[in-house]
């Protein structure tokens, strides 16, 4: 295979994220939690913690997550982020509500999640149908948030070279698009002990078409000279438990779920989180959280300001 060219990855990525995540929100809200978080929630609690989940184990697991990552970037006292990868709003919405945040942006690739977060009518918060390769922001952020979409940027086509590349693009565009004293605070599956030729045929034709997976080796040769890794954190187990607990909860409404997009789909999506459960639990892949910091005084700064 090719890699393709940006214009045509951006075309692809858009046509898978259409396939995965355009399937019906009614049908994610079955077995999400109320907050329509869609990635890795973190499950142990830290300190004396008391988060409100009314009751609900996922969504205080989700609320955590959340708060690490809103934290990570200073979300108290930001006054503009933008997060790569939005889904259906939760970072935007505590960035807005609870932290008023004057400016967020948000950045997805489906229809129904834009519009799902617009909905909202969230104050101070715009969401775009653009990827981050297309995007020109209007001021720099002092904060910026990736869950789950840095999977998307690279396809089974691209070769290691190809890939560094890309991420090296992304890293790039942040450093650039990022205050001085700004955070990228990035959350991705990764290959751990399995090879991207090992990658599970199934996902990536029918859950995750021309999506890829980075290497922690990767990822870091990317951000080389541009950001500082200041955290790291490998929460395989977090996703374990997360993806059995979706499972579960799809399980216990799956007639619901047949009704609204029929068994193959149903039977598609139970497949996907019990393969991607034991994935994780036998080391094969990972769940990276990273808190980056730029460095300045660089070539990537630039000659003045935001850049594409």
């Amino acid at each position: 295979m090719t890699a393709p060219a940006d214009a045509d990855r951006a075309a692809g990525a858009a046509a898978a994220v259409r396939h995965h995540y355009d399937v019906g929100d009614e049908f994610y809200r079955l077995w999400l939690d109320s907050s329509l978080t869609y990635s890795c929630a973190m499950w142990e609690p830290v300190g004396g913690e008391t988060l409100d989940g009314g009751g609900d184990a996922l969504a205080v697991a989700q609320e955590r997550k959340l708060r690490f990552h809103l934290d990570a970037v200073g979300a108290d006292r930001a006054r503009a982020v933008l997060d790569v990868g939005c889904g259906w709003g939760s970072v935007l919405a505590r960035l807005a509500v609870r932290h008023g945040v004057p400016r967020s942006v948000g950045l997805t690739l489906s229809e129904r999640q834009a519009a799902h977060v617009r909905s909202q009518a969230l104050p101070g918060v715009e969401v775009r149908l653009e990827n981050w390769m297309d995007y020109t922001p209007q001021g720099r952020f002092d904060g910026i948030i990736s869950i789950g979409a840095f999977e998307h940027f690279a396809t089974p086509a691209d070769p290691p070279a190809e890939k560094i590349r890309i991420y090296r693009e992304f890293f790039t565009r942040c450093h650039r698009w990022l205050t001085p004293d700004g955070v990228l605070s990035l959350q991705t599956i990764a290959y751990a002990s399995m090879r991207r030729e090992q990658a599970n045929g199934f996902i990536q034709r029918e859950i995750f078409p021309d999506a890829d997976l980075p290497t922690l080796a990767e990822i870091t040769a990317a951000a080389e000279g541009i950001f500082e890794v200041r955290a790291l954190h490998n929460g395989r187990f977090d996703y374990a438990r997360t993806c059995e607990e979706w499972a579960r909860r799809l399980r216990a409404r799956r007639d619901e779920a047949v009704a609204l997009v029929g068994p193959d789909v149903v039977a598609r999506y139970e497949r996907y989180l019990r393969l991607s459960a034991v994935g994780f639990r036998m080391r094969r892949i990972c769940l990276l959280r990273l808190v980056l910091v730029p460095y300045r005084g660089t070539d990537v700064d630039g000659p003045g300001g935001p850049a594409r």
